[in-house]
């Protein structure tokens, strides 16, 4: 059992989200505690000129509002943060931030690109300092 899990949280995939957050219930210590992670990416820089400031904002509030939406949903006592920047180094960032000691991360099925620049999972579980848990 884990004391302090990580969930990383994709908004855009509800159900898996859903799927995971149960196995971290399952998996949590009785005193345990959960963190809800979601990463806004940064874009280019000729993106962001064509956005205004409330879209930004607007990106930032839909992720929370997911989130509380997942929680209330799943029954799950969870805290949430969400991060901007670079998916798999703020996941890792907030796993050391929060000395976690699982990682619970969904995938999709690898294909060849994968192979060539890697998959935000692929990157987590070479550089995690805790146990990993990828679930497809």
């Amino acid at each position: 059992m884990y004391r302090m899990i990580v969930v990383a949280v994709d908004t855009a995939e509800v159900a898996k989200a859903e799927r995971i957050l149960k196995k971290a219930k399952d998996l949590l210590d009785v005193d345990g505690r959960i963190l809800l992670v979601h990463v806004i990416e940064d874009l280019p820089a000729y993106v962001i000129a064509d956005l205004t400031v409330d879209m930004v904002v607007n990106a930032r509030q839909d992720a929370d509002s997911a989130l509380a939406s997942l929680i209330e949903r799943t029954g799950v006592k969870a805290s949430v943060e969400i991060r901007q920047g670079a998916p798999a180094r703020e996941i890792l960032a907030a796993c050391d931030h929060w000395k976690a000691d699982l990682v619970i991360v969904a995938s999709h099925v690898p294909d060849f690109s994968n192979y060539l620049i890697g998959a935000t999972a692929d990157r987590v579980v070479r550089h995690a300092k805790c146990s990993v848990l990828i679930d497809r």
